[in-house]
């Protein structure tokens, strides 16, 4: 498989994982920052949340872990949490913007 057809099931795989007070996927919301892929199939994933203080900060993260983990050809996902730079509204796709009507 090409790194391109692969990132796009690793995106699908996010696509799935929904902040629980937003009703848009986390890619939309803008919270992956990074995907990186080696050629032994690690994933390197650096992923923000709205706020520091959101309430699913644990379980979101592993979330996103675990449907990456099931995409095939995936080894191993090392996932970081950063907070630089911070989230905003304006990393949202526009799709995202739509949906939560903030245009």
């Amino acid at each position: 498989m090409d790194k391109a057809a692969f990132e796009a099931k690793i995106i699908e795989a996010i696509k799935t994982v929904y902040d629980p007070e937003i009703p848009v996927d986390i890619y939309e919301l803008g919270l992956i920052y990074n995907i990186g892929i080696n050629d032994q199939g690690v994933v390197n994933l650096q992923m923000t949340l709205t706020t520091p203080m959101c309430p699913v900060a644990d379980s979101l993260p592993l979330e996103v872990q675990q449907k990456i983990g099931m995409v095939e050809g995936v080894n191993d996902v090392e996932l970081e949490v950063v907070y630089d730079p911070p989230w905003n509204k304006e990393m949202m796709s526009e799709e995202a913007r739509f949906a939560l009507d903030m245009f």
